[in-house]
């Protein structure tokens, strides 16, 4: 088991691959860095290579798939995540780090959007789409994340472990921070420099698809993850309407003895119908939910065991 492992997933990023490697290793001289290649075109493996990182495949395109590939693949007592882009400074590096060895952070977020992101993104629509996406998430969740969707992160093993992904591309950031709010791990936030790409490096992301994408997947894990508010909010809409539908039935009833509109009345009465079962649906749902939360915690147990076995190996070898 590694002490520290840097990952950084790639896909045509010969121009900065090598920079970033080399900055790493200067600020984390001890870090195993591993370098997944995510079908490039360019020279990216090769470059990777040759400044000494570990070179792995992901042949599934996206960068859900490749962090799928490298939790399952990389043991360490902490992970740095970084996009080989250099966007981010490896000068943060060592701090985040040390918060998961000595602090037992689950998950340390690089802080771009409280520094210098707005004004080094040149891309007007990507810093309106992550303020957008972290004002989404912090009032869905009562949390108050600073970054969403920063690709640059620091986690444990027990949170690396523990994570299911599910995302296949962009939206893993926010997948991430979801599963680390609703799990209770701690998470920690550090402030970073951000820049902007170089020249002659280009953004994989689309703006409008990974845009919807990303609010897709938030109304998704919401209602997993809050099926009672999810559900609940519709039972109250539906409710409403069959009220506001009734009213008028009622209080002719109630002057003339007569109802009329027995057409409405039965549409009505179907609505309240439907609102009943999606309340009671998001009742039992919640219910289900909570135990998932209860056997995560039970499997967390193992996980750590497992680390403290394999660190007693270690340990035994040295």
């Amino acid at each position: 088991m590694d002490q520290i492992a840097v990952l950084i997933p790639c896909y045509n990023e010969e121009k900065t691959i090598g920079k970033v490697i080399d900055d790493l290793k200067a600020v984390l001289p001890n870090a195993v860095i591993y370098v997944y290649d995510n079908n490039s075109t360019d020279k990216t493996a090769a470059i990777a290579q040759e400044h000494g990182a570990v070179l792995r495949q992901e042949y599934q395109q996206g960068k859900g798939n490749v962090i799928r590939r490298m939790f399952r693949e990389v043991d360490a007592l902490a992970y740095l995540l970084v996009d080989g882009d250099d966007t981010y400074p490896a000068e943060s590096a060592p701090k985040m780090v040390k918060l998961v060895l000595e602090k037992n952070v689950d998950m340390v977020i690089g802080d771009r959007l409280s520094s210098t992101y707005y004004s080094e993104n040149k891309r007007p629509f990507h810093n309106f789409g992550n303020s957008f996406v972290r004002r989404s998430i912090n009032t869905l969740f009562h949390s108050d994340v600073k970054d969403i969707m920063t690709g640059y992160r620091a986690f444990s093993y027990l949170f690396v472990k523990s994570f299911p992904v599910l995302s296949k591309g962009f939206e893993i950031e926010t997948e991430m921070t979801i599963h680390c709010l609703d799990k209770n791990m701690s998470m920690a936030n550090v402030v970073i420099e951000y820049r902007d790409r170089p020249d002659g490096s280009v953004s994989k992301l689309n703006t409008v698809s990974d845009g919807l994408k990303v609010i897709r997947i938030i109304l998704s894990l919401y209602k997993n993850y809050r099926p009672l508010a999810f559900f609940g909010f519709f039972a109250a809409v539906l409710a409403l309407i069959s009220v506001i539908g009734m009213i008028p039935i009622l209080i002719e009833y109630l002057e003339t003895g007569l109802v009329p509109r027995f057409p409405t009345l039965i549409t009505c009465g179907f609505i309240m119908v439907a609102a009943l079962l999606s309340f009671f649906g998001g009742l039992q749902l919640q219910t289900i939910r909570q135990q998932n939360k209860q056997d995560f915690e039970y499997r967390l147990l193992d996980i750590d065991a497992r680390l403290r076995q394999s660190e007693a190996a270690n340990r035994e070898k040295s």
